[in-house]
């Protein structure tokens, strides 16, 4: 399915209909000059209407039909300074119409009748107060012509009242034109605003179909796929674009289809549509009822079931793990407690001795289990704040060798000249960074030798985001258990609990940072914390 950015200019636009409103009007302005030339040079209208003024009459024609041709090629420019352009062109109609009447008395009714247009039009494109401004202009040019050719006449009461119903004409027609282009206008933005909206709403929609995480396709009765999204894309085992017979992308799903369509009942059985991908489940339903000409296809992932089935489990069984480790912890420290008890007494034999040490050893890896498990469950949010890794590294490592007696093995921190800087909560970072510690000195040795550990602040690259490393010289991690270590209660050590890289792992996302294993050249593991850098550095994202 495709995907557009709506933008404005999707929508029928405002500023390209009132090009459209001016070039009519000024194709009238040429219309109405071209009756002028023919009024003015046509013998049959000399015999007709008689010219008085005969030079006056063709020479306003023609300079006016020059105008109107000029305003008609100006059309785009004229929309950038509109309503000063069309201020000017009805001071030109008026003023034409003036000299054409002044020339030709005898056509004042035609010329007054076609003035009505173009104060109309006017109206419908300027503000009120100008249009009544072009409608009292034209009212007072033809009221003005009429007294100055009826005075002395009999008839001037007529020819009078005939011109105040011309300006009250100009008048009504500028008011009802001006009310009806307002409204006009308002719906047309109104339009313009839901075109937009809805154009935007249905992008809106196509990109959520696009990115489900189900698979989408929409099939016709002659079995060829009209569009489907990226994930009904990737389960069929990524088409070419131009295979659109759903017999030949998925003969199985097409199948499936035509028994759904012959007997409405559907398969629910878990299939494979194409090598290397997950198994479906296919579900059909119509666009419309009893309308079998276009069918949707959803494609449910079984291992995003499964995957979400294995949340679910793995949370309720923390939570009774919890419960759980809670209660046997009394009893624990009762046992614990007593041993040492038994421990101070001076009687007890060697042997005795013995066993009181194992409770003991087995007791200390008791709560250990116990610590990690409630860890699990009640972990805390992150409170980031901006780090200096250079800083930081360093006294973490003198603490860590303060606190722990790490004897012949070898801890140090590798910092960079310039400031390393990241967004984390110390707490959160502190408990990962020392938890790998600890296994990079418990198992990161090779036999009969000291381990050696470093923990490496710098960034990934000139421009990278910050990370910290924590590399030691052992025999490092086999790929297919390295695929599995991050992984709850997965563990190759006898005394291990399998929770310590899974906590470490949940902490870091918890604090947008990311966790991984970097098998290093020439032996060894290293476990990279890339984490966010602040707002203000390199690398940081918009």
């Amino acid at each position: 399915m495709s995907t557009a950015v709506a933008h404005a200019s999707h929508a029928p636009s405002g500023a390209g209909a009132l090009r459209r409103e001016i070039y009519f009007f000024n194709l009238f302005r040429v219309l109405q000059a071209a009756v002028y030339i023919g009024l003015s040079f046509s013998p049959l209208a000399a015999d007709w209407i008689p010219l008085r003024e005969p030079l006056l009459g063709r020479l306003t024609a023609v300079l006016y039909l020059l105008f109107a041709l000029l305003a008609l090629v100006q059309t785009r420019v004229w929309q950038q300074h509109a309503r000063a352009a069309i201020a000017v062109a009805l001071c030109a109609d008026v003023l034409a119409a003036l000299l054409t009447i002044a020339a030709l008395p005898t056509a004042l009714n035609g010329v007054a009748l076609m003035l009505v247009v173009d104060i109309s039009a006017g109206a419908l494109l300027l503000p009120l107060r100008h249009g009544m401004f072009f409608a009292a202009l034209a009212t007072l040019a033809v009221l003005g012509h009429t007294f100055s050719e009826s005075s002395g006449a009999r008839d001037v009461e007529r020819d009078m009242l005939e011109s105040a119903l011309f300006g009250l004409a100009y008048f009504a027609a500028a008011s009802l034109c001006y009310a009806l282009g307002k409204q006009m206008r308002e719906t047309e933005a109104l339009a313009e605003r839901r075109g937009l909206d809805l154009a935007n709403l249905a992008q809106v929609n196509e990109l959520i179909i696009r990115r489900m995480q189900t698979g989408v396709l929409l099939v016709d009765e002659a079995n060829r796929v009209h569009q489907m999204n990226e994930s009904a894309w990737m389960l069929l085992g990524s088409p070419p674009a131009d295979r659109r017979d759903l017999g030949a992308v998925a003969p199985e799903l097409s199948r499936r289809l035509y028994h759904w369509r012959t007997s409405d009942k559907t398969d629910q059985t878990s299939v494979a549509l194409a090598e290397g991908v997950p198994e479906v489940v296919p579900r059909f339903t119509r666009l419309a009822a009893n309308d079998d000409s276009h069918v949707l296809i959803f494609l449910d992932d079984t291992s995003l079931v499964s995957r979400r089935a294995e949340e679910l489990t793995l949370a309720s069984l923390g939570r009774l793990s919890a419960s759980i480790a809670h209660e046997i912890r009394n009893p624990l420290a009762a046992i614990r407690y007593s041993a040492q008890l038994l421990a101070e007494s001076e009687d007890l034999p060697a042997a005795d001795q013995r066993m009181v040490e194992i409770i003991n050893n087995h007791c200390g890896r008791m709560n250990d289990i116990i610590e990690n498990i409630l860890q699990l469950s009640r972990r805390d949010r992150s409170r980031p704040e901006v780090l200096d890794l250079n800083a930081w590294a360093l006294a973490f490592t003198d603490e860590y060798k303060e606190s722990n007696d790490i004897g012949a093995d070898s801890l140090r921190a590798i910092v960079q000249p310039r400031t390393v800087e990241a967004l984390a909560d110390p707490q959160h970072l502190q408990q990962v960074v020392w938890n790998l510690v600890q296994n990079a000195l418990r198992y990161g040795r090779m036999p009969g030798e000291s381990a050696r550990v470093m923990v490496v602040a710098r960034h990934a690259s000139d421009f990278g985001p910050p990370v910290i490393e924590v590399i030691d010289r052992g025999p490092g991690i086999p790929p297919k258990v390295a695929a599995q270590i991050f992984e709850p209660f997965f563990t190759t050590h006898e005394y291990g609990t399998g929770l310590g890289l899974y906590l470490a792992k949940q902490m870091c996302e918890a604090n947008q940072a990311t966790l991984e294993y970097v098998p290093v050249a020439g032996g060894g593991s290293c476990f990279r914390i890339t984490l966010t850098p602040p707002a203000n550095a390199p690398g940081a994202p918009a």
